[in-house]
């Protein structure tokens, strides 16, 4: 059952979201969660005005859920940053898994 008191944190956390999108000027933010798995990750396309968003995925024990936000979504925008600055015709995008490899059990 959802409270009120879930629903106003649910409203707070989705405005800091949708903030954090706009200040670092983002296309697309995703969030995945697989129960089957244990998968909790962060998918972040920062620009593809000069092609397909490039970039790779970092898995790391963060602290909290906004700690991985925010690193996913300056690791994006570094990527497209190195992708202009290279002179390829690719965007910016990166992948965060949250989670510690020493400690998460795999669920297979």
């Amino acid at each position: 059952m959802i409270t009120a008191k879930d629903m106003k944190q649910n409203a707070s956390t989705e405005k800091s979201v949708f903030g954090h999108m706009s200040s670092f000027d983002h296309e697309q933010v995703v969030f995945c969660n697989d129960n089957a798995t244990g998968l909790k990750a962060i998918i972040a396309i920062h620009n593809t005005v000069l092609g397909p968003a490039l970039g790779g995925t970092r898995m790391w024990a963060y602290k909290t859920d906004a700690e991985a936000l925010t690193d996913v979504m300056r690791l994006s925008r570094g990527m497209t940053y190195k992708s202009a600055c290279a002179g390829i015709n690719l965007g910016g995008g990166k992948a965060v898994i949250i989670g510690d490899v020493k400690t998460l059990p795999l669920k297979m």
